[in-house]
């Protein structure tokens, strides 16, 4: 009995340290992004997931600024909202495993379906997926003569301006292939003295990762503020310039 009681005890001892060992390998691999100067001390969410945001935002924002008397449905609305309130046919029709889907930009005036996804290989082809998928669903169920497709012509760039001259930030999209819209990040270098305009025909680098996760979060915050006109985040001296100033 002697030797099973010790045995246990080890036992126990033994998980125990493993149960700390693990709690401290997952606290030494947090990513730092999570604590930077700025962030909200709750904030939990990635730098970069502040940049596929606030790409989403501003290009589903700029299609209703171009397009103002289209019925338009962005990111937060599903297929069997958009098939009732885009009177595109009865959204009963609609299969229960893809009602609750919801595609990124959705005209049922023009009869068009957008997805939004990174400029590379991987979003081309997950929103190729997407795309197709959504058509797919959506014309199963519409009226003979509401049949959408993937949407074309649809590009466009802002630029952000930090600090008044210091770095700058475009935001620029394109849609190489119907229904699939891809967006890019890139950086130009501090000009002293020098316009945004003059910098904007400077040299496009990538967004360095230490600028994006210092300012990811202010970048989406100061362009929700330019397209709504709210009040601009706390810390920001700069300025956003939109599609319709970078013409």
């Amino acid at each position: 009995m002697k030797t099973h009681g010790g045995r246990s005890w080890y036992n126990w001892r033994l998980m125990g340290f493993l149960l700390v060992l693990v709690v401290a390998l997952g606290a030494q691999a947090e990513p730092p992004s999570f604590k930077l100067p700025g962030r909200k001390p709750d904030s939990r969410e990635p730098w970069d997931a502040f940049l596929g945001k606030a790409a989403h935002f501003t290009i589903g924002m700029q299609y209703l600024v171009q397009y103002p008397t289209n019925t338009v449905f962005l990111d937060t609305i599903d297929l069997s909202t958009i098939m009732k309130n885009g009177k595109l046919g009865d959204p009963k029709r609609l299969s229960k495993f893809v009602r609750l889907l919801r595609p990124d930009i959705t005209d049922t005036n023009a009869l068009v379906l957008f997805e939004v996804k990174p400029d590379n290989e991987e979003g081309r082809e997950e929103g190729r997926e997407q795309a197709g998928r959504y058509l797919a669903a959506l014309n199963e169920a519409v009226n003979p003569d509401k049949k959408l497709k993937g949407g074309t012509g649809f590009e466009g760039a802002l630029f952000l301006e930090f600090e008044n001259g210091g770095a700058l930030w475009q935001l620029s999209w394109r849609t190489p292939e119907p229904g699939v819209t891809l967006y890019r990040w890139s950086y130009r270098r501090e000009k002293p003295h020098a316009s945004w305009k003059e910098r904007a025909a400077q040299k496009e680098e990538a967004l360095p990762r230490e600028e994006a996760e210092q300012r990811g979060e202010m970048a989406e915050q100061a362009i929700r503020a330019a397209y709504e006109k709210g009040e601009w985040p706390s810390g920001f001296q700069g300025q956003v310039y939109l599609p319709v100033d970078c013409h």
